[in-house]
């Protein structure tokens, strides 16, 4: 009975704390300090988000179980005064044993079953796509492919640069100079990433997900973005000497204006795409040695 008091007392000041902590949480904090303008910024982000939060709720109950134990077993098997010797030993306690032997193997199978649905729902191809788009990562900068838009369906391009310093000198980037990838508002995009010379990694931040940029491979992202604004996007593989320089933006646009922007491109000129025949790389599979001169 005595015990029972104890815990009771060992556990009321824990959840006391938890109620206020959990109480003064902003909402950026109770979206697990995940960036604010990701909130529905596509049709995967809220999956992704609650995913991620939900996993810190059961790690946070995991992790007060544990403080709990840990505080009763100090209080109730603490040395008392007049006591000498070692205290009682306890080799087994099987309903203990069972605890922390099924509840870890649950928390592992369920984070894994949730974590491979979400995955196989962000990573499902997604058919007819309204807009296909090439994205090259180059040291440093990127290289936008519109595929089956402008003149006879053939594409319009978009080159990069990296990131450009003001001339003002105090550190900070001309964001007027970034490349840009322009989407429209709720229409299925699918973007194939490559590389030109080395792996780096295509990073919309707000919209939660990145995929990698292999060398002579094509990989693959779907998703529908189904909020305007502008949104930072990097690379997220260190990739060399000015990776912190590779950086672009994403602006999500209505119809309309993603339909003025593919014609300004096209009257720009920059009609076709950049394809392969610009990567730096050359070995990669299926290219061929150079030709030896034979005297």
């Amino acid at each position: 009975m005595r015990s029972n008091r104890r815990l009771r007392w060992a556990v009321i000041p824990i959840a006391v704390v938890l109620v206020v902590v959990l109480a003064g949480c902003s909402q950026q904090q109770l979206r697990g300090f995940l960036p604010a303008a990701s909130q529905d910024a596509t049709n995967h982000t809220s999956g992704i988000t609650g995913l991620w939060v939900t996993s810190w709720i059961v790690l946070l109950g995991v992790g007060i179980i544990t403080w709990g134990l840990i505080i009763w077993a100090a209080i109730i098997y603490r040395r008392r005064k007049g006591q000498t010797g070692l205290p009682v030993q306890m080799r087994y306690n099987l309903p203990i044993e069972i605890f922390y032997t099924i509840v870890p193997l649950i928390l592992v199978l369920g984070f894994f079953a949730f974590t491979a649905k979400e995955q196989n729902s962000i990573e499902h191809p997604t058919k007819n796509p309204d807009v296909q788009i090439e994205v090259y990562g180059k040291r440093w900068a990127w290289d936008f492919n519109y595929l089956h838009v402008g003149p006879s369906d053939k594409g319009v391009n978009s080159p990069g640069i990296q990131a450009q310093e003001n001339q003002n000198g105090d550190g900070t980037i001309d964001t007027a100079k970034l490349p840009v990838l322009y989407l429209p508002v709720n229409k299925s995009i699918e973007i194939d990433t490559q590389s030109r010379d080395v792996a780096h990694s295509f990073w919309i931040v707000d919209f939660l997900y990145k995929k990698d940029n292999i060398p002579g491979q094509t990989n693959k992202m779907y998703f529908t973005p189904t909020k305007l604004g502008t949104y930072e996007g990097k690379c997220a593989e260190l990739c060399g000497d000015y990776h912190s320089l590779m950086l672009f933006r994403v602006k999500v646009v209505s119809q309309g204006d993603y339909d003025d922007y593919i014609q300004s491109l096209v009257d720009k000129g920059q009609t076709g795409i950049l394809g392969p025949e610009y990567n730096t790389n050359t070995n990669l599979p299926g290219n061929e040695a150079p030709a030896v001169n034979e005297k």
